[in-house]
């Protein structure tokens, strides 16, 4: 067995039987015209999936909002960064030489796309099954850290406003800075003239919220 296959099965819990799918999962479009995206958007949805079923299993009491705000916590980009540098990924990707000059193998973006079209790629090889089990293991601490639902920062934020009789927050995108494959864009959000807070994230909504965040903790503090 091959030093990939050995790192995908302890990784996704099932030996690999079509290693170049897998590889294809492991490249960025930068190295290869045969790249990850159409795994990533596929194993984007299997998780949506295989998450929404298992807090629908472990959460039985819970309303559909509050199951909404747990999966929205769980799938972000940013978590399943971290899931990828858990694996190791980095270790594995297949890049073009500036893509990997600009920083792409520690990219959010990069490595929450390519832990998605690994997903992907099991689902398709190995099922529903396999897919869902894999899912399972590698978000088992992250489910059961939090045993009540997390309020996403924006919301709590929207909710903090309303109760003290503030507009609504206003988001602007102040800056966009970065290669393609790893932007970074800052945003500020503001509460009329009351207060205003700024955050930078690798995506809109990754800087949105790390901006709300901070509006919030300094609202309440």
């Amino acid at each position: 067995m091959s030093a990939l296959a050995t790192w995908l099965e302890a990784a996704l819990g099932a030996p690999p039987r079509d290693l170049a799918l897998y590889e294809r999962a492991l490249t960025h479009g930068s190295r290869s015209a045969d790249h990850y995206e159409r795994l990533e958007f596929l194993g984007d949805r299997v998780l949506a999936l295989a998450m929404a079923e298992w807090l629908y299993e472990r959460f039985p009491g819970e309303s559909e909002g509050q199951l909404s705000k747990r999966l929205n916590a769980l799938v972000t980009g940013p978590v399943c960064a971290e899931i990828a540098r858990g694996l190791g990924v980095s270790a594995h990707l297949q890049l073009g030489k500036q893509a990997r000059d600009d920083g792409a193998s520690d990219s959010d973006n990069v490595l929450g796309d390519v832990v998605e079209a690994l997903i992907g790629a099991l689902y398709l090889e190995q099922g529903l099954a396999a897919a869902r089990a894999a899912v399972r293991r590698l978000w088992a601490s992250r489910v059961e850290a939090d045993l009540r639902a997390p309020q996403h920062p924006k919301s709590a934020l929207q909710e903090w406003a309303a109760a003290h009789n503030r507009r609504p927050p206003d988001y602007a995108v102040i800056e966009r800075a970065g290669p393609h494959h790893a932007p970074r864009f800052t945003v500020r959000v503001s509460l009329g003239n009351l207060a205003e807070a700024t955050a930078t994230g690798g995506s809109k909504q990754e800087a949105e919220t790390a901006a709300a965040a901070t509006l919030l903790a300094r609202l309440e503090g």
